[in-house]
């Protein structure tokens, strides 16, 4: 068997929590919220992001082995809940991937030709290139994966990131007009109907991941003290980077134009025109889309590694669990990238890649609030259940602390769930009826999948590991 070696960093650590959250792709999502997105970023961080920074936390340095959600919810709740939540954290992926490199498609097309953008053929050989030579990069390992990764998310996110929100201070600075109210009292926004608040559910998503590098735990150089400060370090940065970017997207691009798919290079457009910069926009283009796959990288191994944690307990056939030398489950990521390869043809049968994108954006969201509902219920056990076991890093106010956080985060993943099946009032998603229909039918499948396969799991399974090792 290989034996895991510390070879990531806080700042490492660091980096990998910003790529898997930090994607400038969302900005577009809340931008149209103009200043109120300031608010609504707020309450998702009071209510989501700190409550699973924090519990994360505790978790992963209480359990730090590989297998992240699954060894956490294992122990407390049984391994059958295990399973079925470290499924669905990496089943939710299978509709994001071809999402996120949709976006890469559509920015890379600006470097090429514009009008790209709109061929699905051209969206679909992007979509399959790209994932199937992540997919061939993780075969190297984590230390090959995390630099391309960390490298991806400075110059790809935190730099265009930053260089947005300075455009956009410039552009109020200068006495430019901008296309939405920067009053106080545009700060507490007042939805005209709960249609306007569906892309709530978006934030939620973006702000998910940070449990998923806890599955490097075990590789971290003093993962119980080094993980923590990573993870706040992450989310720290995340929040400031999505705060300030959708109001500088929203400060140019009126409401009704901004697009979900290429909202954020046309808002560098708009801001390059202005300042005589246009020259640069392709190269702009190119950075978005190496953090765009960099934070795919990111999201490719770690839930694979958390899935393939399960297979020491034979809940996965023997042919899930073959590894190469550098540790790497490779049968699992195949697997993965046929899926993803076979999901991604959908592109082709798209009627608007907005409203596409945002229905796929849903159930990813969905499917993965399921998995931090059951975390959540499972770090309170835990306490319960396991209080001896040595936490280095524990949630402040000892079991109140933790009760709030838990009803936080739960409450809070219960309405975006919910919210997520309202079509939202500013796409045209077709007919309702579908629309309905598709999210329940796809997340019961997510679903009950994980469910049957550990009914019948069969004894032989475990039996396979035990003769290999």
């Amino acid at each position: 068997m290989f034996k895991n070696k510390r070879v990531l960093s806080v700042f490492v650590l660091a980096m990998l929590n910003v790529s898997v959250m930090a994607s400038l792709r969302n900005l577009p999502l809340v931008a149209e919220y103009g200043l109120g997105a300031i608010f609504y970023f707020l309450i998702v961080a009071l209510m989501f992001l700190i409550p699973c920074a924090l519990i994360s936390a505790e978790l992963a340095t209480g359990w730090p082995r590989t297998g992240g959600v699954y060894v956490w919810i294992r122990e407390a709740l049984g391994d059958r809940w295990g399973f079925f939540a470290v499924w669905v954290q990496w089943a939710h992926n299978l509709a994001w991937y071809p999402v996120i490199l949709s976006f890469v498609a559509t920015t890379l097309a600006f470097v090429i030709s514009p009008t790209l953008a709109e061929n699905k053929y051209y969206v679909l050989t992007v979509v399959l290139a790209s994932f199937w030579g992540m997919t061939l990069l993780n075969y190297l390992g984590i230390r090959t994966s995390s630099w391309f990764s960390t490298l991806g998310v400075i110059v790809g996110t935190i730099l265009p990131g930053i260089l947005i929100i300075a455009l956009g201070i410039s552009w109020v600075a200068s006495g430019h007009p901008s296309q939405i109210s920067l009053d106080w009292k545009s700060v507490i926004p007042e939805p005209r109907n709960i249609n306007n608040l569906v892309f709530l559910a978006g934030m939620f998503l973006a702000f998910a991941g940070l449990e998923v590098t806890s599955a490097h735990a075990s590789q971290a150089k003093d993962p119980q003290k080094n993980y923590p400060k990573a993870i706040i370090i992450a989310a720290i940065i995340t929040l400031f980077l999505f705060m300030l970017g959708s109001l500088a997207i929203g400060i140019v691009i009126p409401r009704s134009e901004i697009s979900l798919v290429s909202g954020l290079i046309e808002a560098f457009g708009k801001f390059f025109m202005r300042y005589h910069l246009e020259s640069i926009l392709p190269i702009m283009a190119i950075l978005l889309s190496i953090g765009a796959i960099a934070e795919v990288n990111a999201w490719i191994i770690g839930p694979v590694k958390g899935l393939y944690a399960t297979t020491s307990d034979g809940n996965l056939p023997p042919t899930f669990q073959k590894v190469n030398k550098r540790g790497v489950p490779t049968h699992l990521l195949l697997f993965q990238a046929i899926i993803v390869s076979a999901i991604s043809f959908v592109i082709l049968k798209m009627p608007t890649v907005s409203a596409s994108y945002w229905i796929l954006t849903a159930l990813s969201a969905q499917s993965y609030l399921i998995m931090y509902i059951l975390m959540f219920i499972a770090a309170l056990k835990l306490r319960y259940t396991h209080p001896k076991v040595y936490r280095p890093y524990k949630v402040p106010f000892g079991k109140i602390g933790m009760w709030l956080l838990v009803t936080l985060g739960t409450l809070a993943s219960l309405f975006a769930i919910t919210i997520g099946f309202i079509p939202p009032a500013q796409l045209v998603t077709g007919n309702l009826f579908f629309y309905e229909m598709f999210l329940i039918v796809a997340l019961l499948v997510m679903c009950v999948i994980p469910l049957i396969i550990y009914q019948y799991k069969k004894p032989a399974w475990k039996k396979q590991i035990s003769q290999d090792e």
